[in-house]
């Protein structure tokens, strides 16, 4: 039996960048915002919607159980 010395499997690890992306990528969208205070549907729909994206997937790639030989 091989011990494995990364806690997480590689597709955990590009679970956790897509998370990552999508995190940055909603606050990109967020700060596009052109209305007054960031008050139109990029800055308050849109953007938060990403990152809570991206937050669950986050957590989903660190619970999730990494799989033997990959």
């Amino acid at each position: 039996m091989k011990k494995n010395s990364f806690p997480f499997g590689k597709s955990n690890y590009t679970l956790m960048i897509i998370g990552i992306v999508l995190v940055l990528g909603g606050f990109v969208i967020m700060s596009m915002d052109s209305a007054e205070f960031g008050f139109g549907a990029l800055g308050l729909t849109v953007g938060p919607l990403v990152v809570m994206s991206g937050f669950i997937l986050e957590f989903f790639a660190i619970l999730r159980r990494p799989v033997d030989g990959k």
